[in-house]
């Protein structure tokens, strides 16, 4: 299957880059990441919704993952239409909506922190308080269960930053992590931005802008990258951040994703 966004090009060369395993089949591809099974996008399919009808996509997914507690399945295509979609959320799948954002050039956003100190991530402490930082996010997720995603998770992306020219940054008031993201090389000059979360306490600071706007101009700088890859939700207010430093919307992006529930 040729893959033709932006976002899932950039998204399959991470998770490469990451240790996940991906299947290539004629119509849709198939992404394993053993080491973290609920990890949701790291253990999906990705196909063209010409070619499947929901039911069988559906049905893929379950026989490729039958104890997953999960369904995700990307789309990819020459041209992706919304409306032919409606099958996934008639069968209790529930669409997903993000936008590929692109840049070539960074500005400094027009409201600059002066809180907090901007870095790398050097320490294990930073690690652990990424951890920490990931769950106070997302608080709407089952604690314990969202904890362990968030731990496996963190380690698989110190280990991609380790082996590849990238990585994580932070913002530190008075070493304690408040906001973060990840910065990562994917091949011909594209280099994609990652999992970037502010505290809830710590939010509407230019914390996001400013961090976004420090760690590309060291990709563009250090890591051979001539282009930034963002890929956000379009109705949430980080994309105005993103726009605000430069970002522009360059593709539209569709998936469709459910809990399964757990057999009793």
């Amino acid at each position: 299957m040729q893959v033709s966004s932006l976002a899932f090009r950039t998204d399959l060369a991470l998770l490469r880059l990451g240790g996940s395993q991906i299947e290539e089949h004629d119509s849709y591809l198939l992404v394993r990441t053993p080491d973290n099974p609920t990890y949701w996008w790291g253990n999906c399919l990705l196909l063209d919704p010409a070619r499947w009808t929901p039911s069988e996509a559906i049905g893929l997914f379950e026989a490729e993952f039958p104890d997953a507690e999960h369904v995700a399945i990307g789309f990819d295509g020459p041209a992706v239409d919304p409306a032919q979609l409606s099958g996934y959320a008639d069968a209790g799948l529930v669409l997903e909506h993000s936008v590929a954002m692109t840049t070539a050039t960074v500005n400094p956003p027009p409201r600059p922190q002066a809180i907090a100190a901007l870095r790398p991530f050097v320490v294990d402490s930073d690690w652990a308080q990424r951890v920490e930082l990931t769950c106070a996010v997302n608080t709407d997720h089952e604690p314990e269960s969202h904890r362990a995603f968030a731990t496996a998770k963190a380690a698989s992306d110190r280990r991609l930053a380790e082996r590849t020219a990238g990585s994580w940054f932070g913002a530190f008031i008075d070493g304690r992590l408040v906001s973060e993201l990840g910065v990562i090389p994917t091949g011909d000059g594209l280099a994609r931005y990652q999992s970037v979360e502010t505290h809830p306490d710590f939010r509407g600071r230019g914390l996001a802008g400013s961090l976004v706007h420090y760690a590309g101009m060291i990709a563009l700088r250090d890591y051979g990258a001539e282009t930034l890859v963002m890929v956000a939700d379009p109705d949430y207010l980080a994309c105005r951040v993103y726009q605000n430093v430069g970002f522009a919307i360059t593709e539209h992006v569709w998936a469709a994703a459910h809990r399964r529930p757990v057999a009793t």
